[in-house]
């Protein structure tokens, strides 16, 4: 049946975007296209135009951000040409989407298929915001059933369902991913964690799991989806793209013989950049650049909260000297914190490539470092606690400064006054558009477990930080020039995941305190449902935020603001 002038309605039209559709050009030339989703009473508009590649792209008019569950009413806009008539028209379609769906993990903390969202503020420059949600899944039966062998180690046990979904500033979904057709739980090459979303200048998103990178559009056609290069195994947590086209990938080593002759899989502690085509064009291999065995952050980590590996059996355990040495003399290698190739020493969860010096900016939770490291693999900077580091290394870390460079005072576990290192920290990444030359700008989210080099006497004073730092790279000096979190205190803790970054086009700073706000029982100190994120936007320099919602029921990993404009109208 065909609703309007022109062709047929597709629904879902590339099998993993259920709240688009296409409504087919029925044989027509189609120009000038301007779409509108009538929002819901006291809901967001989405409306578009639609430059006309995509509308030769999709054979139609691309529709975007159709309401789950619901009737949608959806407005279009066009020319319609045949031979030499030319019409202009303008009608409605009606459109029911399906509810939001993901698959359940079966644990009894899950209460809904995706989450519920409170709305606590939105400034009004800010209302036209859609924001992409990368969160997770809990570890399924389905899932966590296999391990690498020949040789062993690596991380393919880390394995669970993700749930993605863009949402609107009045709470609602506008899109979610069914990743049915691209992604198989069961399988070793199509599963592992959707992890280091990034929207591409081009509108189209990229991101890994597992064995595999992938680039789709947010109509959910294929660009690529990519084995990763056999040399490479356990794709997780970022994948950053230059403006060359090619992609920075957070992998390891799928055989790598350690000094001791023993052949392992190594755990995220390797960057492979990789050219249009797929081909390994240079590799960062951490485990020959840094010192594997560095391991005063080790001994602080909570080992109940050990990235997504939330374990309450270990909580408020750390590592000793004497447990490091017996496991780097033992067999035991694989997803397990420890020191040396083989083993999660430095869980690398963010790269960040500078095309200023060619180089790349790494964010080490293990080692509670962000770190440059150039094209010639030598370590530029370190920024981070001094403890622990040997030559070269110490050479290279960051001297904290105040607002007029004057030096701070500073130990091993803190310095004194508001200034703070990050510790066990996520996505380190520059602000490019306010750095220049030596002087660079960064983000970062400071997640805090092991601040200090301890764990407090109480679970309840662990707090997270949003964090923005100015480096003087050629006077080897850092400053703090604004922070978030310290004074929310423990309900903002997010003992894992989270992403702090600068949004260019409102001059702000967006932030995903990912696993916080969930009930925590002290006497275990873990998780007793799941989290519930704080999703927050500040205008550059302000103290309080412009966006505020809370996710209930979600455990997050990272978020992002979406732009429609260029996804379909640049």
């Amino acid at each position: 049946q065909v609703q309007g002038k022109i062709g047929e309605v597709v629904m879902n039209p590339y099998d993993i975007a259920p709240l688009t559709a296409v409504i087919r050009n029925g044989g027509y030339q189609l120009r000038d296209v301007h779409v509108r989703i009538v929002p819901k009473e006291n809901g967001q508009e989405i409306a578009y135009k639609v430059n006309n590649k995509y509308l030769l792209t999709y054979g139609g008019i691309p529709v975007f951000g159709l309401y789950p569950d619901y009737v949608n009413t959806v407005e279009v806009e066009y020319t319609r040409i045949q031979g030499s008539k030319t019409e202009n028209i303008k009608e409605s379609y009606k459109m029911y989407a399906p509810p939001a769906y993901i698959e359940s993990a079966g644990t009894k903390e899950e209460q809904s298929a995706l989450f519920t969202i409170d709305v606590k503020k939105v400034s009004p420059e800010f209302k036209d915001r859609l924001y992409l949600l990368n969160n997770t899944k809990d570890k399924s039966g389905n899932g966590t059933r296999t391990v690498w062998n020949n040789p062993t180690g690596g991380a393919l046990e880390w394995n669970f369902t993700t749930a993605n979904a863009i949402i609107d500033t009045s709470g609602d979904i506008r899109w979610f991913m069914n990743p049915s057709s691209i992604y198989d739980l069961k399988s070793i090459y199509r599963a592992g964690v959707m992890m280091g979303f990034k929207q591409n200048q081009d509108g189209a998103l990229s991101w890994g799991y597992g064995q595999r990178y992938v680039k789709y559009d947010i109509m959910g056609r294929e660009i690529f989806n990519r084995r990763l290069p056999d040399n490479y195994n356990d794709f997780s947590h970022s994948m950053d793209n230059a403006a060359n086209g090619h992609y920075f990938l957070r992998v390891a080593s799928s055989n790598y013989k350690r000094p001791d002759g023993k052949n392992v899989r190594t755990v995220r502690d390797v960057i492979a950049e990789v050219d249009q085509n797929g081909v390994v064009v240079d590799e960062w291999r951490l485990f020959d650049i840094l010192d594997p065995y560095r391991d005063v952050i080790m001994k602080t980590l909570d080992q109940g909260a050990v990235c997504l590996n939330i374990d309450a059996s270990q909580s408020g355990h750390t590592l000793s000297e004497e447990d490091l040495a017996a496991l780097d003399s033992s067999d035991k290698f694989g997803d397990i914190v420890g020191s040396g190739a083989g083993r999660n020493w430095a869980h690398v969860n963010s790269v960040d490539y500078d095309s200023e010096d060619d180089s790349i900016i790494i964010s080490s939770r293990h080692q509670s470092a962000i770190i440059k490291i150039g094209r010639d693999k030598k370590v530029k900077w370190i920024l981070g606690t001094p403890a622990g580091w040997k030559a070269p290394f110490n050479a290279a870390i960051l001297t904290p400064v105040d607002s007029k460079g004057q030096k701070i005072a500073c130990q091993d576990s803190g310095c004194e006054g508001d200034f703070d290192w990050t510790w066990t920290q996520h996505t380190a990444f520059k602000i490019d558009s306010k750095s220049k030359g030596d002087i660079l700008y960064l983000s970062a989210f400071d997640n805090g477990d092991g601040r200090g080099l301890e764990q407090p006497a109480m679970q309840s004073m662990k707090y997270s930080r949003s964090v923005i730092y100015k480096i003087d790279q050629k006077n080897k000096t850092v400053q703090q020039i604004w922070q978030y979190g310290k004074e929310r205190g423990n309900e903002w803790f997010s003992p894992v995941t989270s992403i702090t970054e600068y949004q260019t086009d409102k001059n702000s700073v967006f932030v995903y305190s990912a696993t916080a706000g969930g009930a925590f029982d002290l006497s275990v100190g873990a998780f007793t449902s799941l989290p519930n994120p704080y999703l927050e936007e500040f205008k550059w320099g302000e103290k309080e935020p412009a966006v505020e919602m809370q996710i209930h029921g979600a455990r997050g990993y990272q978020a992002m603001p979406f732009s429609l404009t260029k996804a379909l109208t640049e």
